[in-house]
């Protein structure tokens, strides 16, 4: 068991040198199995004898490390030798655990955990055909190197010598090697030094596993009017870049990574904030391919400051990197433009989806925003299949809830200082109530039902005002809503109607699933009601679109069609424009379409002028925005301080294209579709429009399209569903159903 071996750091201060723990030995008998189990504080890539150990990129992940660190096992079998020398050799980079996150505020959290020391720990498991055992547990008997890789953190990038990759082999190769410098490999073995680290922090392996996706050709290279060298791969990307290259050793390589170009076709990166996000390499002689292995990047562009020669569009590829989720849903129509909107929002969610759910890939932030996860969740379950990785997240949620039962903002919680906020910390509820319906296992809710509580029971203690949520130590609200006042980043939605709101629906949700586990909930269902009652004496009327949307969605609405109408009239008046923010507008169109203005939401969702969801698109965008003008009508940037294009937030309005445009409606008496409502609602803008959800009972598709006879609907659904069809309801068993109207 890996519990049995010791944790091991670096002998001496090599600084920001990432350092190499090496251990060899030999086999003298046939092997049958061989295992390696290990974990690292920070992020760690194993090399046996000269072949990576498995395809896990940034290992082992990021989790609450305080309470949670995950360890991995490889099966090595085939990678070990049994007529030479064996050796194992285990880089460790500072990766979440020890890097400055977040980069916009010394926090005195974050300089604690700047300190943390990088090492590792880990046993070698070996099998022989003779039905005897060996294990080799980390000690005090590793050597520990300075390895090629001179520099690795998160925000500021990799730096690499591969004039040392062979110094790492051989000390005799400092003293034979004629490239200009001297190998900080030290001919006597410096050996690994003992670490006091708890060991009861260790888990097995539970989330995804992160890994290089796909493979993105470099379009093309072209000089900007600066005279800066760009490399443009079309597609904004999370991973990094390989590049390969023939040089002379000592040649240097310089990579800016960058999302934009500015109005003028020049290359920026300075909403990249603190985050440097730079490649340094170090050539070796000869012909070699390189890219980082224990950092990421966000980026559809890269600077080359320095390169070698003449470059190429083929000597660069960018590589995908996130956690290995399996795409479950499909979106595509008969609008050009709402079909790169499908897409921006898939590629959103692949970007962000990197071992936590991120706000975003590229600045010096990359945290796992609590608000941003609650608002997409619905929409990602659908894309893709994400409960494995929300579960794990969830499990971190709770282990970094602190003892008043309040979330942070961020999990894990790396700004502990700030207080938490409505919306953001009632992701403890919304997200495994999702997961649970999508999915249909109880489970989620089993392990989160007492961090559920927590939450709740957090907002009755500390609320100024009983049955409301008042007094809030700090709330976000409609955050960047469009109808902010001057100066401001918060909508003007009253920061207590949505506490209120909120409060409400997370009680209810926690009433739901204590009743799916048989828990008595009374006394939770009399706090909904009188939740309910005092929203309703405290808010008679509602003053923007927000305000209509959370009271309709939310159940709390005295009249709920008469505050549907309030807000389509709002919609119209502000010239059919969408006025909300991230807590607004997951459920504006939802809100619409429920009560009869699908047309308007329809309006919303094609709407192509600032602000919507098409004009991004129309400006170039590869992903979505955290603005809905990150790029302004004049051409110039919204700020440079907090503007993203790599946000998947707003990619939230696809859970209503599967639900509502084309129809497919999970139910919750019966979740994880294992019985389903189709009740599409076409329009001819889109002339056809085919949605599809790969769930745990098969694929349900749903389609129309618009024809000269009338619209034609294609429905195939794996389990029995009620399909409706303009104001007929079938009710059929599996099958492929058409009709038309």
């Amino acid at each position: 068991m890996i519990k049995n071996a010791n944790w091991i750091t670096s002998g001496n201060d090599s600084g920001d040198i990432c350092p190499v723990f090496c251990r060899s030995w030999k086999c003298e008998k046939e092997i049958e199995k061989a295992e390696l189990t290990v974990t690292a504080l920070g992020v760690y890539t194993a090399v046996l004898n000269g072949t990576r150990v498995g395809e896990y990129v940034l290992a082992p992940g990021w989790t609450a490390y305080g309470k949670r660190l995950q360890y991995q096992i490889y099966d090595i079998t085939d990678l070990i030798h049994t007529d030479s020398e064996n050796t194992l050799k285990i880089t460790v980079g500072k990766g979440w655990m020890s890097s400055p996150m977040p980069g916009w505020f010394d926090y005195p959290s974050k300089l604690e955990r700047m300190k943390r020391p990088r090492g590792i720990i880990g046993e070698l498991h070996i099998q022989y055909a003779d039905h005897t055992e060996e294990t080799i547990y980390t000690d005090e008997n590793w050597i520990c190197e300075d390895s090629p890789v001179r520099f690795s953190e998160i925000y500021d990038g990799e730096s690499y010598d591969a004039r040392l990759e062979s110094s790492a082999e051989s000390a005799a190769a400092s003293d034979s090697d004629d490239s200009g410098i001297k190998h900080a490999i030290p001919t006597e073995p410096q050996y690994a030094a003992a670490l006091s680290w708890s060991k009861n922090i260790l888990i097995p392996q539970e989330g995804e596993e992160i890994r290089e996706m796909e493979r993105v050709a470099a379009r093309r290279i072209f000089r900007t009017p600066k005279g800066e060298l760009l490399v443009d791969f079309g597609q904004e990307v999370t991973g990094y870049v390989e590049f390969s290259v023939n040089a002379e050793a000592g040649e240097q390589i310089r990579i800016l990574h960058g999302e934009m170009l500015d109005k003028d076709g020049n290359f920026y990166n300075a909403n990249y904030r603190s985050a440097n996000a730079e490649i340094n390499y170090i050539c070796r002689e000869g012909k070699q391919t390189w890219h980082p292995q224990l950092t990421f990047f966000g980026f559809r562009y890269i600077c080359l400051k320095k390169f070698p020669g003449e470059p190429v569009p083929e000597q660069f590829t960018a590589i995908e990197v996130r956690s290995d989720i399996r795409q479950t849903g499909s979106l595509h129509c008969g609008n050009k433009k709402l079909n790169q909107l499908f897409s921006n929002i898939f590629w959103g969610q692949k970007d962000n989806f990197l071992d936590v759910p991120t706000d975003c890939p590229q600045r010096d932030e990359r945290l796992g925003w609590t608000g941003d996860a609650q608002v997409f969740v619905k929409t990602a379950s659908y894309n893709y299949d994400v409960e494995k990785f929300f579960r794990k997240w969830l499990h971190d949620l709770a282990a970094d809830q602190r003892p008043d039962g309040s979330v942070g903002q961020v999990i894990p919680d790396y700004t502990p200082e700030e207080q938490p906020s409505a919306a953001w910390g009632d992701a403890a509820v919304i997200c495994p109530w999702q997961i649970y319906l999508t999915y249909g296992n109880t489970d989620v809710l089993r392990d989160q039902f007492e961090s559920m509580k927590k939450w709740v029971d957090y907002i009755t203690a500390t609320t100024t005002t009983e049955n409301m949520w008042t007094g809030a130590p700090h709330c976000f609200g409609d955050w960047l809503g469009l109808d902010a006042p001057s100066g401001s980043y918060k909508g003007s939605t009253r920061d207590e109607l949505i506490c209120t709101a909120f409060y409400a629906y997370s009680t209810s949700l926690l009433v739901k699933a204590g009743h799916v586990l048989r828990k008595d909930m009374s006394s939770y269902e009399v706090l909904h009601t009188r939740i309910v009652s005092a929203f309703q004496k405290a808010y008679p009327e509602y003053l923007t679109q927000t305000e209509c949307v959370l009271a309709v969605q939310f159940g709390l609405a005295a009249d709920p069609q008469k505050t549907a109408d309030q807000l389509a009239d709002m919609v119209v008046k502000a010239g059919t424009q969408i006025r909300t923010g991230f807590v607004g507008t997951p459920y504006i169109l939802h809100v619409l379409s429920d009560y009869g203005h699908a047309d308007i939401a329809y309006d919303l969702l094609l709407r192509e002028e600032y602000p919507s969801w098409l004009f991004s698109v129309n400006q170039g965008a590869t992903t979505i925005w955290e603005h809905w003008d990150g790029i302004m009508q004049n051409g110039e940037f919204w700020s440079t301080d907090m503007n993203s294009f790599n946000h998947y937030a707003y990619g939230s309005v696809a859970d209503w294209v599967y639900e509502k445009a084309a129809g497919i409606q999970n139910q919750e008496d019966a979740p994880g579709f294992a019985r389903i409502r189709i009740s599409p609602i076409p329009d001819a803008r889109l002339r056809h429009l085919t949605a599809s959800i790969n769930t745990r009972h098969g694929k349900v598709s749903s389609s129309w399209k618009v024809t000269e006879q009338g619209i034609r609907y294609e429905i195939d659904t794996p389990v029995d569903a009620e399909i409706v069809i303009g104001d007929q309801t079938y009710t059929v068993t599996p099958g492929i159903y058409t009709y038309w109207s």
